[in-house]
C-alpha cells in the first residue's frame, strides 16, 4: 500500500490525484482537524506507539508501518515542509523507538517496526531557491536514514499540479 501526505487544497488535490484512478492511496490530508504535536514523547512512554493527542492522526506510527511506499508533496518552505506536512510527521515519531543505535558513525533511533518503505517528496513553489533544495535534499536524505526506508527521491516542481504524472 502507498500513503499520500500532502498540503494541497482539495481542488488542487483532485488535479493531481483521482481516488478511481487504479492507483489507491491512503490519504493523508488538511481537514482541519489536526492538533499539533506537543512534544510530549507520551508516544514512546505513556501509551507506546500511539500518541496521547485523540484524534485522527494519532495512529500515524502504525499506518506507516503498513506500507511500502510513502508519497508527499508539500509546499517548499525555506528547505522544509510546509507546516502541515511537517505536523504530521511530528505526529508520526512513534514509528520509531526512544532508543538509539549508531548508524554511520550518526546516533538514530531504533525501529518499532521491520517495516520499510520508499519515499518520494515532492516540494512545489515558483520561487524555490538553490539553497532551499540543497537544503530540502539533505532534510528528505537524513528523514530517509531515520526511517529506515529503502531509497528515496527528491522532485522539485513550481506547481502542485505537476506532480499529477509523478504518482504512479
Amino acid at each position: 500500500m502507498k500513503m499520500l501526505i500532502h498540503d494541497l487544497p482539495e481542488q488542487q488535490l483532485s488535479q493531481i490525484y483521482n481516488p478511481t484512478d487504479a492507483l489507491k492511496l491512503d490519504v493523508v490530508t488538511n481537514n482541519g482537524s489536526i492538533r499539533k504535536c506537543v512534544g510530549c514523547f507520551g508516544c514512546w512512554t505513556r501509551t507506546p506507539g500511539v500518541c496521547i493527542i485523540r484524534d485522527e492522526y494519532q495512529h500515524m506510527g502504525e499506518r506507516l508501518s503498513k506500507i511500502d511506499e510513502l508519497i508527499i508533496v508539500s509546499e517548499c518552505m525555506y528547505g522544509s515542509y510546509s507546516p502541515f506536512v511537517l505536523n504530521v510527521l511530528n505526529r508520526s515519531i512513534s514509528y520509531v523507538l526512544p532508543y538509539f543505535v549508531t548508524k554511520n558513525g550518526e546516533t538514530h533511533h531504533k525501529q518499532r517496526y521491520k517495516n520499510r518503505f520508499a519515499l518520494s517528496v515532492h516540494f512545489y513553489g515558483e520561487d524555490i531557491m538553490e539553497n532551499e533544495k540543497e537544503t530540502a535534499k539533505k532534510l528528505v536524505a537524513a528523514n530517509s536514514l531515520n526511517w529506515a526506508s529503502t531509497n528515496n527521491s527528491v522532485f522539485f516542481h513550481t506547481h502542485a499540479q505537476d506532480v499529477r504524472g509523478m504518482l504512479q
